[in-house]
């Protein structure tokens, strides 16, 4: 009877813990204890600890870091293939924010204009853009700490974050792809300096990738399906005979940078390349995901139709996403700079002569 007792009340305790550090929300459980990127539950969450590098590792990788920061501009003319090295292994967590701010160039902007972010924040901005950056913020990652509510500092961050940039290039306005770049910049730095790294992103990584045309980003989707043709024939001709568009899949990988779509760990890693080395690692990451899902004949069989096809490209399987086997892969890409270039100047030159067309058609 005693240990009767003792186990029902073992029973008890264990569901009342449970209760305690998770709730049911919507069907999906929502912890009351954030991980350790700080997300109470979704996709995203991981109860598991990350197995990365030891200790000692660490330690030594953030000295190499802090050192070449302080000479900063010398890594960057004279030893850039360094920096490169460096962030391709994966920039240490407690260097990420800083190196993140020096290689997207937004330490520079903040520099030379020390108080055009308060200044923007006066401005009374556009109402249109206003309103709709209001309806968008409870969207971006719910259930992370910092966005989980609007009595949470994050919602407030990230409407002072988009309106600025409103503000700062009025042409371009808000874009809702935006939003979920920076809510990711303010889980890793201050307001101000994630909304220099949006302007930079935004105005110079992606530039014109959030006009209302979209025809850069058309044209992207293009390059990507040339690449592909280059380095896995059957996943680009089962692509083609489903009727599967680039712009079908493509477009939230390359308007978020992937924010919507990684694990979280890998997406970090991603941007630590992204941000070194520029917009190809979008392509190389798409290609990746790409051949990962429909490189095999097997694979393919199994999504023999459209809807199938891109259910799946929306759902690759977790160890094509994994960390590690993410960046390797996009490492051994049998891609040059060469092949970009070519790629870039013919769809450039294709859409140039199709809106010619088109025009004297019109005429």
């Amino acid at each position: 009877m005693k240990i009767e007792k003792m186990a029902s009340s073992f029973n008890a305790d264990a569901v009342s813990t449970c209760s305690e550090a998770s709730t049911l929300v919507d069907g999906s459980v929502i912890s009351n204890v954030p991980d350790r990127h700080g997300f109470l539950g979704g996709t995203q969450y991981s109860s598991e600890p990350r197995q990365g590098p030891p200790p000692e590792t660490v330690l030594r990788r953030e000295k190499k870091w802090l050192k070449m920061l302080s000479l900063w501009n010398f890594y960057m003319d004279k030893n850039y293939a360094k920096v490169r090295e460096r962030c391709r292994k994966g920039i240490p967590m407690s260097i990420r924010p800083r190196a993140w701010l020096y290689l997207c160039g937004g330490r520079i902007l903040m520099e030379k204009f020390p108080n055009k972010y308060e200044d923007c924040l006066r401005d009374r901005g556009d109402q249109k853009c206003l309103d709709e950056i209001k309806r968008d913020l409870h969207r971006q990652f719910p259930t992370h700490e910092m966005f989980s509510s609007e009595e949470k500092p994050g919602q407030q961050e990230l409407f002072n974050v988009l309106k600025a940039y409103t503000v700062q290039n009025p042409k371009m306005g808000y874009c809702q792809a935006q939003a979920p770049i920076a809510a990711f910049l303010l889980m890793h730095m201050p307001a101000e300096q994630a909304f220099w790294c949006l302007v930079s992103i935004s105005d110079k990584y992606l530039e014109n990738y959030y006009s209302p045309a979209m025809e850069v980003i058309q044209r992207d989707a293009m390059i990507l399906q040339g690449l592909l043709k280059r380095v896995c024939r059957p996943a680009y001709k089962h692509l083609k005979k489903v009727g599967a568009e680039p712009m079908l899949y493509c477009t939230e990988w390359f308007l978020c940078v992937f924010t919507r779509t990684l694990p979280w760990d890998t997406l970090l890693r991603v941007w630590d390349v992204f941000l070194c080395e520029g917009v190809k690692i979008l392509f190389k990451t798409a290609l990746v995901i790409i051949i990962g899902c429909l490189g095999t004949a097997k694979s393919r069989k199994s999504a023999a139709g459209l809807c199938e096809t891109l259910d799946l490209l929306r759902n690759p399987p977790e160890d094509i996403l994994l960390e590690e086997n993410l960046i390797y892969n996009i490492n051994q890409l049998p891609l040059t700079e060469k092949d970009f270039a070519s790629e870039h100047q013919a769809q450039t030159l294709k859409m140039k002569l199709e809106k010619n067309v088109n025009g004297a058609s019109k005429r």
